[in-house]
């Protein structure tokens, strides 16, 4: 029996709760990154890194789309420029298991600029609004767009207007904005994520000249406060590398955001937790510094944190190295 979910009969059936997601960040938010994340908050919903198109419909789905039951809800975040492409990777989502597709059009790298896809096409909303539509007519699951405030000289506020109000004709009502804008020339994307200044006034503008569509604010959100203020203005927030390099912010979400009263895991629990799923994984050939190094924040600020996330990053990697190296590394931390 294989730990991964790839049919639809395993999809949630409860109606999406996007107060509080996990952003999509390439390289981190794996499956594995995705189940551990998971052992934090229950509630919150988890988006994958980015896909192309391109590496669905030319390569093995299987790679990109597995993911393991246990990550419910999780949506797929698919980059591409073409209608017809995008739709049928959003049926191929669906297929999957996925509760969500997403469309990226915030990533402001070269690469992806190269081939139409991300931030660029801020300057195109008709083309934005055309592969929504066309996404939307293949599957019944959510299909939701994550985007910036604009890009390069095109940063006004009533250009940003115009771009949600194209791109909700679409017929997509919920709208994942980064609240800074991409500079797509002279900017990397590191420094894209930092450099432009942030603007959450006018996230909440959007909602306030868009009350009926779901807005999602992203951008630098660090705290749980901080979340708690943002959603007196706006439906949602999203929350990247905190989520990532911290992520035991992750377990107050589910109490502070959804008001579960169940208790909070503790760092140790959330740890145990993982080591079926480590065991089953090694099995399959996985390796364990492909998981457990999505752990490294996890004892951060803690008495011997610092110990645990060196011995793991001395000798997850090494060949061979087993579920004993991340038992190892858990005894350096106190009780």
């Amino acid at each position: 029996m294989t730990d991964l979910n790839h049919t639809q009969d395993n999809a949630s059936n409860t109606k999406l709760d996007r107060r509080f997601t996990v952003a999509p960040m390439m390289d981190w938010t794996d499956r594995h990154c995705r189940y551990f994340h998971r052992q934090l908050s229950k509630h919150a919903v988890l988006y994958t890194e980015m896909v192309t198109t391109g590496a669905l419909i030319h390569a093995e789905p299987a790679r990109f789309l597995d993911f393991h039951a246990q990550e419910h809800p999780v949506a797929l975040q698919l980059g591409g420029s073409d209608p017809r492409e995008l739709a049928l990777c959003s049926k191929m989502a669906e297929d999957w298991g996925y509760d969500e597709v997403n469309l990226n059009v915030g990533c402001p790298s070269d690469r992806v600029q190269n081939n139409m896809i991300g931030a660029c096409l801020m300057a195109h909303p008709q083309r934005v609004a055309d592969c929504l539509h066309q996404m939307q007519q293949q599957v019944s699951i959510p299909v939701t767009v994550k985007h910036r405030l604009g890009i390069d000289d095109m940063d006004s506020y009533e250009e940003l207007h115009h771009f949600v109000d194209m791109v909700r004709q679409s017929g997509c009502s919920t709208f994942i904005i980064h609240a800074r804008k991409a500079i797509l020339q002279g900017l990397s994307p590191k420094e894209n994520r930092d450099i432009p200044p942030l603007k959450y006034d006018w996230v909440y503008r959007i909602k306030q000249d868009f009350p009926q569509l779901e807005i999602l604010i992203n951008g630098g959100i660090k705290t749980l406060a901080e979340c708690q203020q943002h959603l007196q203005h706006v439906d949602g927030v999203m929350v990247g590398r905190e989520a990532y390099q911290n992520p035991y912010l992750l377990a107050e979400v589910d109490s502070l955001i959804y008001g579960d009263e169940r208790p909070a895991p503790s760092r140790k629990d959330a740890a145990h937790a993982l080591l079926d799923y480590l065991t089953s994984q090694l099995q399959q050939g996985v390796y364990l510094n492909h998981m457990v190094r999505h752990t490294l924040g996890l004892f951060h600020g803690q008495r011997g944190g610092r110990q645990y996330r060196r011995y793991l990053s001395e000798n997850a990697h090494k060949p061979g190295s087993g579920l004993e190296v991340f038992q190892e590394a858990l005894s350096r931390v106190p009780d």
